[in-house]
């Protein structure tokens, strides 16, 4: 209840209300572009300030290891339930969209934790970073396999073309040019290197960047929530008439990820703070990055699916009550 009373979550909700009633409040493109980059590079100068302090430890190394390993486990377990409800490609779009991360979700998780004086590592930014690209990597690999076996003579190639090959070529989307697109997304290049420079800086950089990165910080975040409203709120009727294995899945999955992640953390016996973000990322679901991709890479999977999914459903139930409940579970697990 604590968190439904906090100032940037009550705005989320007020932004989804203004957008089931159908208000013209909108928030420009442009802003809402310039919050995303705000808060992706103070959450990165935090934490290079505060892995500036902490240095490269073995915490650091086993939360990173199970941040790595849950990105890619996650997107393998979601494709092996859901293909047996809706058509491979919409499972594997749906796998690769809860084996990503949501950014808002860890920042906003970042910012509760900081409300409830509950300590984290730096370093899980850039555990965040990293658990973006192994799902989107194997739905790819994954992607290509079943266009082999619908279309075993069919190929496209860099333009776009698509003939029919005599030595058995097989359609396929480039990785390379998909994982270049990924790892040199401004975002995700803007939060590694504000970690950077928090790092360099340390305290010096931490007291001339407090105005920035502290003081507006929450405001920026209750400003960019109450766009995420308004877009959860447009994104619903997406949802219906879709299976409802595919509502319990963006419902229980995420729980069921938090779950692995705890796991992984009492037996890596990580703190209660980096354990807690851990389940956050675990449970989160891209509705940015990802989909992006998956329009270009994967085009035969229904969008309003995988997108509707995560930003309608799950996307407001980690904002609300999920966030909350991963913290608690932390505490009662992680002593």
């Amino acid at each position: 209840m604590q968190n439904l009373l906090d100032p940037a979550i009550l705005f989320f909700v007020f932004g989804v209300l203004a957008g089931t009633a159908k208000s013209n409040l909108e928030i420009p493109p442009a802003i809402s572009r310039f919050l995303s980059l705000y808060l992706l590079m103070a959450l990165g100068l935090k934490g290079g300030f505060a892995l500036s302090h902490s240095g490269m430890t073995a915490n650091v190394g086993a939360s990173i290891a199970a941040a790595i390993t849950l990105a890619i486990c996650i997107p393998m377990l979601g494709y092996w339930i859901l293909r047996r409800f809706v058509s491979a490609f919409d499972a594997a779009a749906v796998a690769a969209t809860y084996g990503s991360v949501s950014a808002v979700t860890f920042v906003t998780a970042v910012q509760y934790l900081e409300t409830q004086h509950v300590s984290y590592g730096g370093h899980m930014a850039a555990a965040m970073a990293l658990m973006e690209s192994p799902a989107i990597i194997l739905t790819i690999v994954l992607a290509n396999t079943l266009r082999q076996k619908a279309a075993p003579e069919l190929t496209v190639y860099g333009g776009g073309t698509a003939v029919i090959g005599s030595q058995g070529n097989k359609l396929s989307v480039s990785v390379g040019k998909v994982l270049h697109e990924s790892f040199t997304d401004g975002a995700q290049l803007l939060l590694l290197g504000a970690m950077i420079v928090g790092l360099i800086t340390g305290d010096a950089g931490k007291a001339a960047m407090q105005p920035f990165s502290g003081d507006l910080f929450k405001g920026m975040l209750s400003f960019f929530l109450l766009d995420m409203g308004l877009m959860a709120a447009r994104n619903l009727p997406q949802i219906k008439g879709k299976s409802p294995v595919l509502i319990v899945y963006a419902v229980m999955g995420p729980v069921v990820h938090a779950c692995l992640a705890l796991g992984l953390a009492f037996l890596l016996n990580l703190p209660v703070g980096d354990g807690a973000l851990l389940m956050v990322l675990a449970a989160s679901a891209s509705y940015i990055a990802v989909p992006a991709v998956l329009r270009y890479a994967l085009p035969e999977a229904n969008p309003s699916v995988y997108f509707g999914l995560s930003l309608g459903v799950t996307f407001p139930l980690n904002l609300m009550l999920g966030i909350p409940a991963y913290l608690t579970l932390a505490k009662a697990v992680l002593v």
